[in-house]
């Protein structure tokens, strides 16, 4: 008993050596596009959604996490502007439909992300892409009243995204990069107006607090009219409603998640001192070893421990695409529009689903970190077409 406490005490003081450690540890920064409202990461939304009060005075912000459609069919008396910003938007023709509706009536829509899809996409010809120069793309408006002397030049790559095909009866270009290829767009349909941008990256914390961003950014919002709702869409971006469980106030303050650790670990260090003083001595009977299974362990293990999560993420999209080739004979060596269709056709799965699933591929290709949510959202997308395509 007495050389039990002795352990008992040293582990106690590892444990908290330990805690002491971890809680002083600098967090790793997250480079990861959330684009969510209350994430202080470089590409989240933090700093555009608090100060929309500075460039719409007086106006209401107002989320929501329900689609399109069903934001504007259940209210017919919705005025104002609304704000879409994500990775990628997908708007059907039921929800273009109540969008058009929406604008007509003298509202205005904001949307910006690297992908258009649906039937806003097929309706207006959109498709984007990204400047291949070393050199960082720069922007600049078109209206002489807002262009500056200087282009605004953002951190790294996040302005080479453009437009490289549009509706150009349609469309009215409003912003260019210095390569002349069109970055802004806005579209007309009765009183109001749809502004498109193809850089989200540049409306993020880091784009609007480096250099000149933030003047970028008020002058793209100002082409919204001043109105007493703004409507900040959290459903394209696939955004968690907050958890109302109590413990969120735990979780939400470092020191208390800490006091609640210590308190588990305290309360099972008692459960196991009192197992071992009341419990007889159960005979260990050792299972047949799996030598297949002790190998993936292994393996899993050490992926584990060195959190490669990008290694992960390229290997489970190599091979899905060696599984393509051998099963079905389809080329991989392009993911464009036309292996999208030969996918769907050959393997009769939906057609967004394969359009989902080359995004999601082209954006883990060009990241030099993913994140344990990007991981499991790629995974998930592999599962469901593995699902869908037996």
């Amino acid at each position: 008993m007495k050389d039990f406490k002795i352990y008992l005490s040293i582990a106690g003081c590892l444990m908290l050596v330990y805690l002491v450690a971890q809680y002083n540890k600098p967090t790793p920064v997250n480079w990861a596009p959330s684009f969510y409202y209350k994430d202080k990461i470089p590409f989240g939304s933090y700093v555009l959604y608090n100060q929309l009060n500075q460039v719409f005075p007086g106006a209401n912000i107002l989320k929501t996490n329900k689609s399109i459609y069903n934001t504007f069919h259940d209210s017919t008396v919705l005025q104002g502007n609304y704000l879409i910003l994500a990775k990628s938007v997908t708007i059907n023709k039921f929800d273009f439909d109540e969008l058009v509706k929406f604008i007509k009536n003298g509202n205005s829509v904001f949307i910006s992300c690297f992908n258009f899809n649906g039937y806003l996409a097929d309706t207006l010809k959109l498709s984007t892409a990204a400047e291949n120069s070393k050199q960082y793309a720069r922007l600049n408006f078109e209206n002489k009243q807002l262009k500056q002397p200087d282009d605004y030049v953002f951190y790294k790559a996040i302005g080479n995204q453009y437009f490289d095909d549009f509706d150009t009866a349609k469309a009215t270009v409003i912003g260019k990069n210095n390569f002349g290829h069109s970055t802004f767009l806005s579209f007309k349909f009765g009183k109001g107006s749809l502004f498109l941008c193809a850089n989200p990256g540049v409306l993020t914390n880091i784009g609007i607090l480096k250099n000149n961003g933030a003047d970028y950014a008020a002058k793209a919002l100002s082409y919204l009219p001043q109105t007493k709702n703004i409507y900040w869409d959290e459903f394209q971006n696939g955004d968690i409603a907050e958890d109302p469980s109590p413990m969120r106030v735990f979780f939400e303050n470092p020191s208390l998640q800490w006091a609640y650790y210590l308190s588990l670990c305290g309360m099972l260090v008692f459960v196991l001192f009192e197992i071992k003083r009341r419990q007889r001595i159960i005979p260990i009977i050792e299972p047949l070893t799996n030598s297949t299974m002790d190998f993936v362990n292994v393996v899993g293990q050490v992926y584990y421990e060195k959190r490669n999560n990008a290694n992960i993420a390229h290997k489970k999209i190599l091979y899905l695409l060696e599984y393509l080739r051998d099963e079905y004979q389809l080329k991989t060596n392009k993911l464009d529009d036309e292996f999208i269709e030969r996918v769907t056709a050959k393997l009769n799965i939906e057609r967004q689903l394969a359009v989902d699933l080359v995004s999601f591929f082209k954006y883990i290709n060009v990241q030099d970190h993913v994140t344990d949510r990007d991981l499991i959202e790629l995974n998930n997308l592999i599962e469901q077409f593995y699902t869908k395509s037996r």
